[in-house]
């Protein structure tokens, strides 16, 4: 993976193409600490120039919590930057861009409260998380603002995705909802 440094940012290319791992520089001191955890200024010299409207927050109180394969079609696609304030996540995007090099590709990395990254989720991606700690908070910003008409979402389990989630799947913690989604092949490309 590719690294560069603008300005209090550290940008990490991942290898499903237009993904990347940003990590904020903490200020600490006795107090405590300080950090800019999204300039646009930044975000745009590392080529994220979407215009984000939305900020989003959930709480998972039991580990092996799995929320996701999401993401809404078009003309409300969403383009994501996701962090967690509390505990930690296996975040996971799948491409779903049939264009791509990298379509049906998916790339998973820890985020935590503790490594402070976040992931950036260009539109054309499904994602998705499992909890790793109790009381884990995720906050995300999304590009268009949530549209139950385009609400989308492909299996967890897809065996054609072969995602490794570190978890028995037998006892994930999961809504009716994702339980019902359709596996890859039933799935139209959101871009």
């Amino acid at each position: 993976m590719i690294e560069r440094q603008i300005g209090h940012l550290t940008v990490i290319a991942a290898p499903v193409a237009g993904v990347m791992i940003l990590r904020p520089k903490k200020f600490a001191d006795h107090r405590g600490f300080f950090s800019e955890t999204f300039n646009q200024r930044d975000m745009r010299a590392a080529g994220i120039d979407d215009e984000f409207v939305q900020d989003n927050h959930s709480l998972s109180v039991t580990p092996g919590t799995l929320r996701g394969l999401h993401y809404q079609s078009p003309p409300m696609a969403q383009a994501k930057l996701i962090r967690v304030i509390r505990g930690s996540i296996l975040d996971v995007v799948v491409d779903l861009r049939t264009s791509s090099a990298t379509f049906g590709k998916h790339f998973k990395h820890v985020l935590s409260s503790d490594n402070w990254d976040q992931f950036y989720v260009p539109v054309g991606m499904a994602h998705g998380f499992i909890t790793l700690d109790p009381h884990t908070e995720v906050i995300y910003k999304v590009s268009r603002p949530y549209s139950p008409e385009h609400d989308r979402g492909i299996r967890f389990d897809a065996p054609q995705l072969s995602i490794d989630w570190g978890w028995d799947l037998a006892r994930v913690v999961l809504s009716e909802r994702d339980r019902r989604h359709p596996l890859l092949a039933g799935t139209h490309s959101p871009c």
